[in-house]
């Protein structure tokens, strides 16, 4: 197997650093009691906990909680090393130390093949490359909450943390009391022993700061109490009583509003504008201009006494608006520049290849050559709005010399950063607090909003100024999922066996672009490739024996952005579909089929025969249907998890209506089983509403869609019967937020095939 030894591929410049700082030491991420600030007779026992005099648990929360229910998981692991009820539990925002950046989310940017990377079985340049990268994440210490990383960026260090706080404590309770430490117990945050002593941890923790902790030794799995539980979501209640605040909820005494009212045109700007109308309007009081910030379109926004007089006085403003200077923009032609050249690199004589190959392995082109039989087809997917239901805000005080930002983020660091970039002082002048998230799918990894807030309170007098993006202006002027375009083609043997997959895609790449926005310091003058546009193409799982998987990088001038499992949201159409129409050719089950290329995955087998076993597939239960329905399947991998899934659809006026889904995941350890089926059915949903409707149309720059009549969400009463089953395993948790997503739309693809008679290769799904 031959491959191009990409240690950082998809982190732009920073892969120059990458050597330099291979020779540092690992950072310790447990920190110090001084990292995390203390208050009222709190005691710090080391970066991410201290005690209360009560008792209670405080875990320095660093990851933002957008409904995935990290806040909950995280707490559980901290919880269960510290014997306390997860109630026992509070969270309090994590400072902008360096020790709670993401690191997981780094090393899963490498772009190695699962059967190199297997846990326990990597390679030799896998191990160097996650090695050297992990080392890079936590000098950048980047806080991010993306990519499906939080459980497994943090499944170490917090369980270390608990354990470390809990040995100190016992410890400490040892010395106190003359007693051996082995003869402890803790029952709920309680330490005792059977002749009589017993103290809370709020009792100890002053004497267990001063306590060197031992030999620190995490609970074996047999003895967890709380992972693997269902237990209720600690935002639960305050989610459904209303007393839940986020960015949109914030209401700081002297509050303002601003509505931004961009250039229609991506890219373009306002010329000349009449302000007259919009002052005249009753509670209007400004107008500001604001430049393009960290991507955004220029836009200007309109300051107002409530959001209702902001939103009237932006729609009052007379503006002459300019077109980019780069030229328009036209979906329609992208696509159709992009098909071109993907199939121009595609059929690319063998000695002169085109678009950067991620993976290969044997020789593809010489089993090309020796094919009795080839398959081609070309697969299309639109560019996607985020489309998150809070709508896209950000409040800001900018008062004698410091700056509070109170923001729905995913990155506060990059918050803080641009903040201070726009108001002019040190970030250490900045206080980003991060609230709970409407909704965030990578949109809110980007940080515009901020930069314009921050710029709109430079002029409000030292009053707080919440910022607001209206429907139309979030879907008019968003980050984009870029559209994508691949050529898939299979060589055949004499027998009608697949020994040859080569597989050209054509798109963005979106981390340069991203890099260009939020770490332009770190943007370089090339794009270094970037695996996100390939995942989901560049690591299958099947058992073909020569491949070359190649992407060619385009630049097309539309803003796009992370959007929920990035590159796998296109791709797995794109492979899950192919696969499917090798499996018709062969004429073997689709199932059947697929096991016949994961003889070397058990793994991807036992999930695949799962989603089968419990959908009743042919031979696996053979349930049957009613009449008018059929099944489809798709199995694909993201974020470390495995997701096998089986959709029976029907048509209902002409129109595809899926009744059930089976759901099948291996994602390692289950912190929370009702989490993760919520998540998994949160992306089902997610991915549907994708399939079915989502699409977003740019004529003459101008995003045609604009709010949701013309962006259409799958309604409730649209919405299947999910079921989801997980596979026990020991194995590290992996991601659950979005490896939901991906099948879906290939599974719902050849169910309406197998409908049909009928196959649809470009997305959203047309009616019948």
């Amino acid at each position: 197997m031959k491959r191009r030894p990409f240690l950082l591929t998809g982190l732009g410049a920073l892969g120059a650093l990458v050597v330099g700082w291979g020779v540092l030491p690992v950072r310790n991420r447990l920190g110090t009691a001084d990292t995390l600030p203390v208050a009222d007779g709190e005691v710090g026992l080391n970066g991410w906990i201290k005690i209360a005099r009560d008792g209670t648990v405080v875990l320095a929360m660093h990851r933002s909680e957008m409904g995935q229910g990290i806040h909950t998981a995280l707490a559980m692991l901290v919880a269960e090393e510290l014997d306390v009820p997860l109630a026992r539990v509070a969270l309090v925002q994590a400072g902008p130390d360096r020790l709670y950046g993401n690191i997981a989310g780094f090393v899963a940017n490498l772009p190695f093949h699962p059967t190199e990377a297997e846990p326990g079985h990597e390679t030799r340049t896998v191990k160097l490359g996650q090695g050297l990268v992990a080392k890079l994440a936590r000098e950048l210490g980047i806080n991010m909450t993306g990519g499906s990383s939080s459980v497994s960026d943090s499944w170490d260090v917090l369980r270390l943390a608990a354990a470390t706080a809990r040995a100190q404590l016992l410890g400490a309770a040892s010395l106190q009391w003359r007693l051996p430490v082995e003869e402890l117990a803790v029952v709920e945050g309680i330490v005792s022993h059977p002749s009589g002593p017993s103290a809370h941890y709020g009792e100890l923790v002053k004497a267990a700061a001063a306590t060197p902790p031992g030999d620190v030794k995490l609970k074996e799995a047999k003895d967890w109490r709380l992972i693997g539980t269902p237990a209720p979501r600690t935002d639960l209640v305050a989610k459904t009583d209303g007393t839940a605040r986020f960015g949109i909820d914030m209401r700081p005494p002297g509050l303002v509003f601003a509505v931004v009212r961009h250039c229609p045109m991506l890219g373009g700007s306002p010329g000349r504008v009449d302000v007259t109308a919009a002052m005249q309007l009753p509670g209007v009081e400004r107008v500001v201009r604001l430049g393009p910030l960290a991507g955004s379109t220029a836009a200007l926004a309109v300051v107002g006494r409530s959001s209702w007089h902001a939103m009237r006085g932006a729609q009052a403003l007379a503006i002459e608006w300019q077109a980019p200077p780069s030229g328009t923009l036209d979906s329609a032609t992208i696509l159709s520049a992009l098909e071109r050249s993907a199939l121009d690199a595609a059929h690319a004589v063998a000695d002169a290849p085109r678009g950067l190959a991620f993976y290969t392995r044997g020789d593809a082109a010489q089993a090309e050559r020796d094919a009795a039989r080839r398959i081609e087809h070309v697969y299309q997917a639109p560019y996607l709005a985020h489309a998150t239901l809070e709508p896209i805000n950000c409040t800001v005080l900018v008062k004698d010399g410091r700056v509070d930002v109170w923001a729905p983020t995913q990155v506060p660091g990059l918050a803080r950063a641009l903040a201070a970039r726009v108001a002019a002082v040190p970030e250490d002048a900045v206080a980003v607090h991060v609230t709970l998230l409407g909704g965030g799918f990578g949109r809110r990894l980007d940080v515009d909003f901020v930069g314009q807030a921050v710029r709109v309170a430079l002029e409000t007098g030292g009053r707080p100024v919440q910022l607001l993006w209206p429907r139309e202006e979030d879907i008019g002027h968003d980050f984009y999922r870029p559209a994508g375009v691949a050529v898939l083609r299979a060589s055949l043997d004499a027998q009608g066996s697949v020994v040859g997959l080569h597989i050209t895609s054509a798109g963005d790449a979106v981390t340069p672009r991203w890099i260009e926005r939020c770490l332009p310091a770190l943007a370089g003058p090339v794009d270094a490739p970037d695996k996100t546009a390939a995942e989901g193409l560049i690591d299958l799982p099947y058992a073909i024996p020569n491949q070359r998987i190649a992407h060619l990088a385009t630049t097309h001038g539309v803003p796009v952005g992370y959007w929920r499992s990035v590159g796998h949201s296109h791709n797995a159409f794109f492979s899950e579909t192919f696969i499917d129409e090798l499996a018709v050719d062969a004429s073997v089950d689709a199932v059947a089929f697929r096991l016949g290329l994961l003889k070397d995955m058990p793994r991807h087998a036992a999930v695949l025969r799962l989603a089968a076993e419990k959908a009743g597939w042919p031979g696996y239960g053979n349930a049957p249907l009613p009449a008018g329905r059929a099944r489809g399947v798709a199995l694909h991998e993201s974020f470390g998890s495995i997701v096998a899934q089986v959709l029976e659809v029907s048509l209902v006026g002409g129109q595809p209506r899926v009744h059930r889904v089976v759901c099948a995941a291996d994602v390692g350890v289950v912190v929370n089983p009702g989490i993760v089926a919520q998540q998994m059915e949160g992306g089902i949903v997610f991915g549907l509403t994708a399939a079915l409707f989502g699409r977003i149309d740019i004529v003459a720059s101008v995003v045609q869609q604009r709010n949701f009549p013309d962006y259409r969400l799958l309604t409730l009463a649209q919405t299947p019967r999910i079921e989801t089953h997980l596979i026990a395993s020991t194995r590290s948790p992996a991601g659950v937020g979005e490896p939901g997503v991906p099948p879906v739309a290939p599974a719902l693809g050849n169910a309406l095939f197998a409908l049909t008679g009928q196959r649809q290769r470009s997305l959203p799904f047309r009616s019948a």
